[in-house]
């Protein structure tokens, strides 16, 4: 079968998705960024992408026709990003194994001996994975290469302090896996001095990471998969923007009194982030709010609660400095019982306490609410919970996770959640507080890229329009030169999965409807529409 044979290739030239969605046959190799790895690269995708155009999709029946076009934009996608992106040659952070050594570290799906065995190759590839890199990566964009150096320095502490306490546990293995980690440590160590000494040498900004009109709306197309362009998507944020400020201002008025302006927003606002965690009680009060948001989404028979498990704890250091929280479950290929991680990260130690107050005023206790529910219940970790138990007659969708999709859904639980009464008043201003973030998410991301937005009008924007803190809206300004097109797809997303929820038809219960909507893994919303006959 043409699909399958694809989705083979895809695995064995990608270790990191083959793990991450629980293929372990590839967890003792990392991704080939040579010359020659790469040229097979593009040859093997151009060869599937022209297999693929031979098959007449229309003879197929309705899922193999939506996995036919969703392996198609796969390839087409993969092929973009090899020679038009070439993000290897610029971004620091493609070349950061510490995500692939953390998956055999913290997910106990085999036993400790074949997950180490696994690990001394990845360790043993690290310093010429290394390698590769100096010699490949070339004018970088400063806040990349800053960036990837806390990354890095997170990376090395992750094999010297979780490999030992595994290794206890399999000594006979210490000589094989010991000095791989040792190798490793210095590889990576060295890649941060390589990676300092370039910033000390050069003090400009370096390359800059905007990609233009022409190349991020080509990877806008791959990254949503909609029939939504750049401008319409631009001025449908502008009319959402407008809208969801007079919910606001009307929610402040019913929570303080006062006129509906913008400083009545500011003083509810402000009531509401006196009540927030600190690094040392941020993990608990999420733990106590999953509790609360699973009880009430049981209570209201919103949707089917999976007994799958859920891990809450601080996220790895070599995973910081790009977003605040992030889900990351087991794969949907992966046959271990295995918990999904719901991860925060706390404020980094040299912050000083203004920063740090600033931050848990945005993340304070009505905000982490609305966050869990994104994340967790019944967002993210429930939906890819659901989407683990999809089996199709090929693994096409294990490998085509819609971003759109992923993050519309989420969105779409907090309207619910606050809809059904969840958090009360306080928890509502923080959804529509974070509906304003979402819509200014794909304005800036396009206005970055695209119109050259300079950082004080950013600031502006966000501070201003979405009422965030200042150390949120520098942390978003970071996160639009550090990533394209991914800050679009809340908005878009969440604008599809709305429109397709508004179409339960009267008969069907909220729950059965919410449950088909999750029924068919992860696909863009546009197909989901297809699969769900409409």
């Amino acid at each position: 079968m043409v699909g399958e044979r694809i989705v083979e290739a895809l695995l064995g030239s990608r270790p990191g998705i083959a793990t991450s969605v629980g293929d372990h046959r590839f967890d003792d190799r990392l991704p080939d960024f040579s010359a020659d790895a790469l040229g097979s690269d593009r040859a093997m995708l151009s060869d599937a992408a022209s297999a693929l155009c031979e098959i007449d999709a229309d003879a197929l029946d309705v899922d193999e026709r939506v996995d036919h076009a969703l392996l198609a934009t796969l390839v087409d996608r993969h092929l973009f990003e090899l020679t038009e992106i070439r993000a290897y040659e610029w971004d620091p952070l493609v070349h950061n194994p510490g995500p692939l050594l953390h998956a055999l570290v913290a997910r106990p799906y085999a036993p400790v001996e074949e997950r180490l065995t696994a690990l001394a190759g990845r360790l043993d590839a690290v310093p010429d994975a290394l390698a590769t890199a100096r010699a490949t990566l070339r004018d970088m964009p400063r806040i990349h290469a800053e960036t990837a150096i806390g990354q890095f320095t997170g990376t090395a502490a992750l094999i010297r302090d979780e490999v030992p306490a595994l290794l206890a546990q399999a000594p006979a293995l210490h000589d094989r896996v010991a000095p791989a980690a040792t190798g490793a440590i210095a590889a990576v160590e060295e890649f941060v001095a390589w990676l300092r000494a370039g910033l000390a040498a050069d003090a400009g900004p370096g390359r800059d990471p905007r990609l233009g009109r022409r190349r991020w709306e080509a990877r806008l197309w791959y990254a949503l998969d909609t029939e939504l362009g750049a401008a319409e998507i631009q001025r449908r944020a502008w009319a959402n923007l407008d809208r969801v400020t007079e919910e606001i201002r009307a929610a402040a008025v019913e929570l303080v009194g006062g006129p509906a302006d913008d400083e009545t927003v500011r003083r509810a606002l402000d009531l509401l982030a006196a009540e927030h965690p600190d690094d040392h009680t941020i993990v608990e009060l999420a733990s106590i709010t999953m509790d609360e948001a699973s009880d009430f989404v049981r209570a209201h028979d919103l949707v089917t609660v999976p007994d799958d498990r859920c891990v809450i704890q601080v996220m790895p250091e070599f995973a910081r400095g790009v977003a605040v929280a992030y889900c990351d479950p087991p794969g949907a290929l992966e046959t271990a019982d295995l918990p999904t991680f719901y991860c925060i990260a706390p404020t980094p130690a040299d912050w000083p306490a203004q920063r740090a107050e600033s931050f848990y005023r945005e993340y304070n206790d009505h905000m982490i609410r609305n966050l869990t529910v994104h994340e967790a219940m019944p967002g993210h970790f429930l939906q890819l919970a659901h989407a683990r138990r999809h089996v199709g007659s090929t693994r096409v969708r294990a490998l085509t996770r819609s971003g759109p999709f992923v993050e519309g859904w989420a969105v779409y639980a907090e309207q619910v959640m606050v809809e059904h009464g969840f958090g009360g008043l306080p928890v509502r201003l923080q959804q529509l507080k974070m509906q304003l973030r979402m819509t200014l998410n794909a304005l800036l991301d396009q206005l970055v890229h695209c119109d050259d937005l300079p950082e004080s009008e950013a600031m502006a924007l966000l501070t201003g329009r979405g009422f965030q803190e200042e150390g949120e809206a520098g942390g978003k300004w970071r996160r639009a030169l550090l990533t394209s097109t991914q800050l679009s797809t809340y908005f878009v997303g969440y604008q599809e999965v709305a429109e397709i929820a508004a179409t339960r038809p009267y008969d069907v219960p909220l729950r059965d409807w919410h449950d088909e909507m999750l029924a068919h893994n992860c696909p863009p919303p546009r197909h989901l529409r297809t699969l769900l006959g409409g």
